[in-house]
């Protein structure tokens, strides 16, 4: 897509509005958690198990609503979910910051969680392959951009937890994610029908071409995507990639301050070049998305993963964590945004909304645990070694249930000419 073409296809505008969502969700919250966790719980006394429960706590929540959210994004838009959600995150940090207990955390941590679940990269992922078929990789990649960038956020949040307090920097926060997210939310559209555009922004096909189904992406009922052994084998291998993200989203900073003995901002900065080496993830992938087997490239990112995770686990100086952040950003970078390129390659744009919501359950496992074991054994044994390694090792072995999650066969009844499976009448939304 270039020239005048491109600066009128609307789907371009969405892909940025996506990618500044991403920025703000990921900077004042996502990856600045582990700030919030390192501060609270040396001032409050509060376990790192309680604290990785509230990690946890957000994906429990994702598990239990994915299945109603993708049938209401399927049903009814995701682009009206996105404005709603980005009300009710702001909300909840406002409310995170006027917190007295644990109780009272918790609660606006899930307030938090159903914001991101209503305005995160689910429903814009989701938004975003409605409008894009040849160049979804890129479209996606660059989406995923606003969320490494978001990394870059990190530090500030910090500063300001050490300068004004965490309780008046979540409330800050909340401000600004209303005040930014909204406007970017109302660009979201539905269909690119409903602006009088194509997929892709592309000249409409002549009815020749387009009557041969054949040649056309497949489009699966999330039944018969629940059938496919391709489903499966994706949604495990994107749990076990998230043990680490999340684990190290939630604990990094609080291994390097306590185990590692380095202060708060140091250790940010660390999250910083784990976010550069993020960003430039991505930037390959919107570059080779399109062009190279997916599910090869998430393969080779689980094992960046594994090794990132064990040279944080085991740093014995600036060099060890400078190849975790590398490894480990660029792992995340790369392979993130393809996570749902895969699955509407194989499964169609029909029913993606369901489906990516069944997967949440399955993948929900990974957000849950990857907090949990590493906190859980950190308080066992009074460090974060044993869990980060069983966390690597588990995300490692993931590099196999990638490598063997071939594309499925096309559902008979598409190649039947069935009326129904036409991908020329996605969902309206």
């Amino acid at each position: 897509m270039s020239g005048s073409a491109a600066k009128g296809f609307h789907g371009w505008r969405m892909v940025a509005a996506g990618s500044g969502l991403q920025f703000l969700q990921a900077g004042l919250m996502q990856q600045a958690f582990g700030a919030y966790v390192a501060v609270l719980s040396a001032e409050r006394g509060w376990s790192k198990t309680s604290l990785s429960g509230a990690a946890a706590l957000q994906s429990v929540e994702t598990a239990i609503i994915g299945p109603l959210l993708g049938w209401m994004i399927d049903r009814f838009g995701a682009h009206r979910l996105i404005r709603a959600g980005v009300l009710i995150f702001g909300a909840g940090l406002i409310a995170m910051g006027c917190i007295d207990s644990l109780a009272g955390f918790y609660g606006a941590v899930v307030m938090i969680a159903l914001g991101t679940s209503l305005c995160g990269y689910f429903p814009i992922n989701v938004a975003i392959i409605h409008w894009f078929e040849r160049k979804r990789a890129r479209a996606l990649s660059t989406v995923g951009l606003g969320l490494a960038l978001g990394g870059l956020a990190v530090p500030l949040v910090a500063g300001s937890i050490v300068a004004f307090g965490w309780r008046a920097t979540a409330i800050g926060s909340g401000l600004l994610a209303i005040a930014v997210g909204w406007p970017l939310a109302r660009i979201f559209r539905g269909t690119p029908a409903e602006l009088g555009q194509t997929v892709d922004g592309l000249p409409p096909e002549p009815a020749s071409a387009a009557a041969g189904e054949d040649a056309g992406p497949p489009e699966f009922t999330a039944r018969e995507a629940l059938r496919t052994r391709a489903f499966w084998l994706l949604s495990i291998g994107h749990g076990f990639a998230l043990l680490v993200v999340t684990a190290v989203n939630v604990h990094a900073i609080s291994h390097m301050k306590e185990s590692l003995g380095y202060t708060v901002a140091q250790a940010s900065l660390v999250i910083t070049l784990m976010t550069a080496a993020q960003i430039g993830g991505v930037l390959v992938g919107m570059t080779i998305g399109d062009r190279f087997e997916k599910r090869l490239v998430a393969a080779t990112c689980m094992l960046m993963h594994g090794a990132g995770l064990l040279m944080l686990t085991f740093a014995t100086g600036p060099a060890m964590l400078a190849a975790f952040a590398l490894l480990h950003g660029a792992a995340w970078g790369l392979r993130g945004p393809f996570m749902q390129a895969i699955r509407a390659d194989y499964f169609g744009r029909r029913s993606i909304g369901m489906i990516m919501g069944l997967s949440a359950v399955i993948i929900a496992i990974g957000q849950i645990g990857g907090p949990m074991i590493a906190g859980g054994f950190a308080d066992l044994t009074g460090d974060y070694r044993t869990g980060f390694t069983v966390l690597a090792l588990l995300a490692a072995s993931g590099s196999v249930v990638f490598a063997v999650a071939t594309p499925p066969a096309r559902p008979r009844r598409a190649t039947d000419g069935a009326a129904d499976a036409s991908p020329a009448a996605p969902p309206v939304h």
